[in-house]
């Protein structure tokens, strides 16, 4: 139970990596307030049937995060809560590739948008709360393409390295507020994402790795759970990859 009484809030959890994390944050004690970009009565029953097996509470939040006045006021509910915010988990995201070449700029754009500058816009007004508490841990989604350029991945890669830039710059200032900012970046995951790859490129990734194979999500959210307890306290600033050995 190394999250007994601790209270998370988690974007993108409604699949992938982060209903993952959900579910072994939960088990380990954990309450939820669960960020997804819309309802679905699945994820509703998925929550239920989550409180119910680990005794825990999950409260739902809906935003996109292509739109900044939707998450003000998602920012102002979690706020109104009441609740001392103990992580914040920035998994939220989506990913796509293009040749440089081809890669139109409102494509870019957008990409920056959601996987960067609103998890910057959201991560400020959380971690504002968090800072009345002088503790916390704040875990950011990043990737190995943020670290080792390939082909393909201009706005995907490039979203991703401002996201672990940014966790360096934002770990310095929360310091003094015993906020803890680290980034996980994970390499080929066994997700929709995953099945969603073109072949020859999923391969190349897999073959990169030691261990000739992909990460599953468990794997990443083990980490996510090192990060967000307190068997990490003066753990800070630090990219942890998740890619088992990756030789660029």
């Amino acid at each position: 139970m190394l999250l007994l009484n601790k209270t998370a809030v988690i974007t993108g959890c409604n699949k992938g990596i982060g209903k993952v994390i959900l579910e072994i944050f939960a088990e380990n004690g954990a309450n939820i307030i669960a960020c997804t970009r819309k309802e679905t009565k699945e994820f509703n029953d998925y929550m239920e049937s989550i409180k119910n097996r680990y005794s825990i509470s999950i409260t739902p939040i809906y935003f996109d995060l292509e739109n900044p006045d939707e998450i003000k006021i998602a920012i102002s509910k979690i706020i109104s809560l009441k609740i001392k915010i103990d992580i914040l988990v920035n998994n939220a995201g989506f990913a796509s590739g293009a040749y440089f070449q081809m890669t139109p700029i409102v494509d870019l754009e957008r990409m920056m948008k959601i996987n960067f500058t609103s998890q910057i816009q959201f991560t400020q007004g959380i971690s504002r709360y968090m800072a009345r508490f002088k503790t916390g841990s704040i875990i950011n989604m990043g990737s190995t393409a943020g670290l080792f350029g390939d082909v393909g991945m201009l706005s995907y890669g490039s979203s991703k390295a401002a996201l672990i830039f940014s966790t360096k710059t934002i770990a310095s200032e929360l310091g003094q507020f015993n906020i803890r900012v680290n980034v996980i970046a994970p390499s080929v995951t066994k997700t929709e994402m995953f099945d969603q790859m073109e072949e020859n490129a999923r391969t190349k990734l897999i073959n990169s790795s030691a261990f000739k194979r992909a990460a599953e999500p468990i794997e990443v959210a083990n980490v996510a759970l090192f990060l967000a307890s307190d068997l990490s306290t003066f753990v800070n600033g630090q990219i942890i990859r998740v890619d088992g050995g990756i030789t660029p």
